[in-house]
């Protein structure tokens, strides 16, 4: 066996975000600060930059980036002369940072190098350094070398993806998700869930990730109801953030499943939020995997579904569809809305499958799943 592992040096713990100017400067000291749409929100940050020395330049992003927004923002940061990135958000604006330091970098459009919709060239230039602060705990995005992108005009979402887009440094401070929405918090939290899921079935899965996966699935699982019920309690705040950041790196080193390759093309074509549209479709894409892997004969893949079981409920005796309705329980706990919830409608499946069929998640899946059965779990999740 011969695999490789890649992560950012990475610092946790409460009031590490105290760290982030020394991380910065360590790298240049003309700061692109990327922000969410409200940048207030991260003027802690700013403070400890400045105090640091650096020359900040904001730039806020609106919701989930799209490539006009990242080719406005790479246009910013070269106006500034900026030698690093610092972002500082959710899953959305950390991906915006990553691709704004890609572009920054790099000749030409971003359309020649995206993947599906573009060229898919690869980056010639390292990316500016990247310093990384998640403010939610779900996407694990401080700890991965891509950018998830919208393009409005294709309806999908596409990855600009590189090993030079790994941020140099991810800074993991759980008092930044204290003031979380509950909603976001369930969204987030089960998107965390997922990818440690998916990378753990993954049939690119290896030793190192799986213990980070099952370290992180029971972690997750125990401080998610909690943290939705108090969203004060820092105890539970801070087992999230840690496995949303061993999700990250799960998923950076055995990629994921079925859930996010519907999850890319179904968030393209219509306004719904990526943790929600996970937590929908995360039961049906177990149960589907589930009934193909025992069609198949696959019990070594399915044995994997029963550990997940085992570490979701906390019993030894769980089995693969006991893991199953664990979730459905939680979701169901957690008031996740089906996907007609964004206007998605059985009309909408056609159009959907192809599109997720031939994204790069599906490569991961455990199982090939065919078009009924792609079709079936879009009809369930809905």
């Amino acid at each position: 066996m011969s695999f490789a592992f890649s992560t950012p040096r990475v610092l946790v713990g409460r009031g590490a975000a105290r760290e982030v100017g020394a991380a910065a400067v360590a790298s240049g000291r003309q700061v692109c600060l990327v922000t969410g749409r409200t940048p207030r929100r991260a003027a802690r940050v700013r403070d400890v930059l400045e105090a640091a020395g650096a020359t900040v330049t904001v730039w806020p992003t609106n919701g989930e980036p799209s490539l006009d927004d990242i080719t406005r923002g790479v246009t910013a940061a070269r106006d500034a002369a900026c030698d690093v990135i610092v972002a500082v958000g959710g899953g959305s604006v950390l991906d915006a940072g990553k691709a704004i330091a890609a572009l920054a970098t790099n000749d030409g459009a971003l359309l020649d190098y995206l993947e599906v919709i573009g060229a898919g060239r690869p980056l010639e230039r390292p990316a500016l350094p990247v310093v990384a602060v998640p403010t939610t705990a779900g996407t694990g995005s401080e700890v991965t070398r891509n950018a998830v992108l919208a393009s409005r005009e294709h309806g999908v979402k596409v990855s600009l993806r590189s090993t030079h887009m790994l941020p140099r440094v991810a800074i993991v401070d759980p008092e930044l998700t204290m003031d979380v929405s509950r909603e976001v918090t369930a969204t987030t939290g089960l998107d965390a869930l997922t990818q440690l899921i998916e990378a753990f079935v993954s049939v690119r899965a290896t030793p190192m990730t799986d213990a980070l996966a099952v370290a992180g699935i029971p972690r997750a699982a125990a401080a998610l109801p909690r943290v939705w019920r108090n969203g004060h309690d820092l105890d539970a705040r801070e087992d999230m953030a840690i496995a949303s950041l061993w999700s990250g790196m799960a998923l950076a080193n055995a990629g994921l499943g079925a859930v996010h390759g519907f999850a890319g093309p179904i968030g393209g074509l219509f306004e719904a939020p990526h943790g929600a549209i996970c937590a929908a479709l995360l039961p049906p894409v177990m149960a589907a995997n589930i009934a193909a892997l025992r069609r198949a004969g696959n019990d070594a893949a399915l044995a994997r579904f029963d550990r997940v079981a085992q570490l979701v409920t906390g019993s030894r005796d769980a089995v693969a569809g006991d893991g199953v309705a664990w979730v459905e329980q939680l979701c169901h706990d957690l008031g996740i809305p089906g996907l007609a919830q964004f206007g998605i409608t059985p009309r909408d499946i056609a159009r959907i499958v192809p599109h997720a069929r031939r994204a790069s998640s599906m490569k991961g899946n455990p199982i090939e799943l065919g078009d009924d059965e792609l079709s079936s779990i879009l009809a369930a999740a809905m």
